[in-house]
């Protein structure tokens, strides 16, 4: 180091520390988040799927031949509602780590933050947490509604509790999932095609073809571990379930950050 880079370090004073730094980051990627367009629309579609489906739920059980079940709690509003609600939430997390590449602008970012470990951090972090807190809120307002609708519904703290924490655990889950894919890909329609893929489509489609090896693909997808946790279906254990949305959301992680800390901007 020269003297006169000695100097100017000097004036520049000491560097900021990790969590000082990863705080400025954080607030730059919420910044970021907040002043697109897209994510004010991708919370409108989560929040018209999500309280559309729980309350159209609770009317078709309302409005049964029967009165609706006193066992039968509301939360299955909000479960129901998130399972298809979800995806305008992971469409948020994954463009969040995409729209820069997308437009030119992730070069100046790596220049912003050379420290690609505190970006990388601030950049899963950010995304995942809106998500979450998104869609647990609008499980709950679900959860209101149908209660609301139909009183014979039970909503007990216990009964909330824990359909709210599905609906985090798959939320968050989901959103890893997403942003790791994103952070691989750099693509939004490669990595929307992905995720659609792993969410719902081939947990859906494979098992209806009636071919074994085909239905025990379909059980090892991320999706299904994310219906069981949300409707006990299908026919799984909670380990099995709980291994499926912390296994593949990892794995993308694990990708996702090795693209971003080691290979180039372009």
């Amino acid at each position: 180091m020269t003297a006169a880079q000695a100097a100017d370090r000097a004036a520049a004073g000491p560097e900021p520390g990790t969590p000082s730094l990863l705080a400025r980051t954080a607030g730059a990627e919420w910044l970021r988040l907040r002043t697109v367009r897209s994510t004010w629309w991708c919370l409108l579609a989560a929040a018209v799927t999500v309280v559309g489906i729980g309350v159209t739920a609770a009317f078709d059980e309302a409005a049964g031949p029967g009165a609706p079940s006193a066992a039968l709690p509301a939360t299955f509003a909000g479960e129901f509602g998130v399972l298809l609600g979800q995806f305008g939430l992971l469409v948020l997390a994954l463009i969040a780590v995409t729209q820069e590449h997308a437009s030119g602008s992730i070069g100046p970012t790596l220049q912003w933050t050379p420290r690609r470990g505190v970006l990388l951090a601030a950049r899963v972090a950010v995304p995942v947490v809106v998500a979450t807190v998104a869609g647990v809120l609008l499980a709950l307002v679900a959860d209101v509604a149908a209660w609301l609708i139909a009183p014979e519904l039970t909503l007990s703290a216990a009964e909330l509790a824990g359909s709210l924490g599905g609906v985090a655990a798959v939320l968050v889950a989901g959103s890893v999932l997403a942003v790791g894919v994103g952070l691989l890909l750099r693509s939004t329609a490669g990595a929307l095609a992905t995720v659609f893929l792993l969410q719902l489509v081939l947990p859906a489609l494979l098992p209806g073809f009636g071919v074994a090896w085909m239905a025990d693909l379909g059980e090892v997808l991320p999706g299904t571990g994310a219906v069981w946790t949300l409707l006990g279906e299908p026919d799984m254990t909670a380990a099995h379930a709980a291994a499926l949305l912390v296994g593949w959301s990892a794995a993308a992680m694990v990708a996702g950050g090795w693209s971003l800390l080691r290979r180039d901007a372009s």
